[in-house]
């Protein structure tokens, strides 16, 4: 019954977490913030995560504009060195959203599984990243070819879990729920997402996080995709 195979992007093929901290790494140098009183990189990158999170999380359910996310969670790391520069965090954030997304690390098995997968299905990206920025990952990874369609929340007005975004994706696709699965790393967002406008997911959970989910299908490698399909 599948037709159309849906992935996210972010820490599900686009390797979020290692392009970011890399990136990050490089912006501290850059910007010599050593120099600055941050001596230790990889705490400063802490809590920067830490902010970018909360701030995603208020991003998500709009209580906060995209332009203020990319300031303020540098403007909050950076204030957390007694740092209050606020010329400073919009550069960063500027060089952050300008780099970030040309790095084009993967997870494994990301370009043969797509390879295979190409062959036999549509394939089609559904993302809450921002437009401009998920289509610059995509060039500079080289995955644009594999995919029909590529669905950003910016572009629709709504994020994943909201049904809208999902019926704006099986409309685009020219599909049904019924011929489409979803493979995502969030469990609320793309799988429980996925599942309520009935559409049949796959969790992908490469860290083995724990969860009370009862879930179909849950895989911690892309490779396990090649058995599944």
């Amino acid at each position: 019954m599948i037709k159309h195979i849906f992935f996210d992007l972010d820490r599900t093929l686009w390797d979020f977490e290692a392009n970011s901290h890399q990136t990050l790494l490089e912006l501290c140098t850059s910007h010599n913030l050593s120099d600055k009183g941050v001596e230790d990189y990889e705490a400063f990158i802490k809590n920067y995560k830490a902010h970018n999170e909360q701030l995603w999380d208020l991003y998500r359910v709009d209580k906060i504009s995209q332009k203020d996310l990319r300031r303020e969670r540098f403007e909050r790391a950076l204030v957390d060195y007694k740092i209050e520069d606020t010329k400073l965090a919009a550069k960063i954030g500027e060089d952050y959203v300008a780099i970030c997304p040309k790095k084009n690390k993967l997870f494994p098995y990301s370009i043969e599984v797509l390879e295979y997968l190409s062959q036999k299905y549509k394939l089609h990206i559904i993302t809450n990243g921002f437009h401009e920025v998920q289509h610059i990952k995509l060039k500079h990874a080289g995955l644009i070819p594999y995919f029909d369609n590529i669905i950003t929340s910016e572009q629709v007005g709504a994020k994943k879990p909201n049904p809208k975004i999902f019926n704006y994706a099986l409309k685009k696709a020219n599909t049904s729920a019924e011929e489409s699965i979803m493979i995502g790393d969030d469990l609320e967002v793309d799988v429980l997402g996925a599942e309520e406008m009935g559409i049949q997911s796959i969790f992908f959970n490469p860290k083995k996080v724990k969860h009370n989910i009862d879930i179909v299908h849950e895989i911690f490698c892309l490779s396990e995709l090649l058995v599944l399909f």
